[in-house]
């Protein structure tokens, strides 16, 4: 049996799926808890806030190209999903996996990116590093 996601985690990734195929991101603050954590692929400690969840999230979706979703998955309680995604950073091709959890509201309040192979991270790190400057370790961290 499928587990199913809960109806506002389901509207809300409805959401996120329509930005994404957009390429606007500018919604994403309306779907996100104000305490929402950011774990990212490049760096050890999470941020904390709607804020850095936006920063860090945009960004990144600037920096890939050629960016589609293959799989998902939704945990036995219906808060979460797994995504599989497929991208380019430059030259780089990755393969990655978004964990996304909901509450009960269908905000966000938890975004952990995974990321493959090393080069390809790397790439994103650099790129990341030259659009964000010191932004992102302004917010947060633990």
């Amino acid at each position: 049996m499928t587990p199913t996601l809960h109806p506002a985690a389901a509207a809300s990734l409805t959401q996120w799926h329509d930005m994404v195929a957009a390429q606007d991101l500018s919604g994403l603050h309306a779907i996100t808890h104000p305490e929402a954590v950011f774990r990212s692929p490049v760096a050890h400690k999470a941020y904390h806030s709607a804020d850095a969840v936006v920063l860090a999230v945009s960004t990144a979706a600037s920096v890939f190209s050629d960016f589609a979703y293959h799989r998902e998955a939704a945990t036995a309680d219906g808060l979460s999903v797994v995504l599989e995604f497929s991208a380019k950073v430059g030259d780089k091709s990755v393969k990655g996996i978004d964990f996304i959890r909901f509450n009960e509201d269908g905000q966000i309040v938890d975004f952990e990116v995974m990321m493959r192979p090393l080069s390809g991270v790397q790439a994103m790190a650099e790129e990341m590093g030259q659009r964000l400057g010191g932004l992102l370790p302004a917010f947060k961290a633990s």
